[in-house]
């Protein structure tokens, strides 16, 4: 994603009704957002139509994000991360139990979760610097841009094996750097 001072500018265009800086904002996060949807939904159909919705939601809510809450980032995130969940909920409604789901998954979060979302995005930004280039590479093209194995190869130029084991190291460290 781009630098948050350059998120907040788009945001803040994009709610004043710049159809430009909407466009320029979903170019620049779309990506990693559509990876999330992706992890989260495993179908591209199903996470396209989640991605356009929550799109539509920060076209018309945008003038509702509070810098005090967190990052653009985090904010954005938020809002797709909620829109699969919801997104899930109805394509499996007997699965509303499901731990995957939080105990209100459907309603838009409150003040308490903006900061701990923002802390946990802070921390996992720590964490990530952390990690050598490849490492941090690949996990945020595979986990955050949601390419496969293969495309990775592809990207990299490197054997799927050191592929698969600079990913594990790197998932390992931040397992370790985000312990309690």
């Amino acid at each position: 994603m781009a630098d948050q001072a350059e998120l907040m500018r788009l945001l803040q265009a994009t709610a004043c009704g710049d159809q430009i800086a909407f466009r320029q904002l979903y170019e620049k996060t779309s990506p990693a957002l559509m990876g999330l949807c992706m992890r989260m939904l495993k179908d591209r159909a199903s996470a396209e139509e989640v991605l356009q919705e929550a799109f539509v939601k920060i076209w018309y809510h945008a003038s509702e994000y509070h810098e005090e809450r967190g990052k653009v980032s985090t904010w954005l995130t938020s809002i797709v991360r909620y829109r699969a969940l919801d997104f899930l909920r109805a394509r499996h409604p007997q699965d509303t139990s499901d731990e995957l789901l939080p105990e209100n998954a459907s309603e838009e979060p409150g003040p308490l979760q903006w900061a701990v979302a923002g802390d946990e995005m802070n921390a996992l930004q720590l964490c990530l610097e952390q990690l050598s280039g490849e490492q941090k590479q690949l996990i945020v093209l595979s986990f955050i841009e949601g390419l496969t194995h293969q495309e990775l190869m592809q990207r990299v130029e490197s054997p799927l094996g050191t592929i698969k084991s600079w990913i594990r190291r790197g998932l390992q460290s931040l397992r370790r750097c985000l312990e309690p």
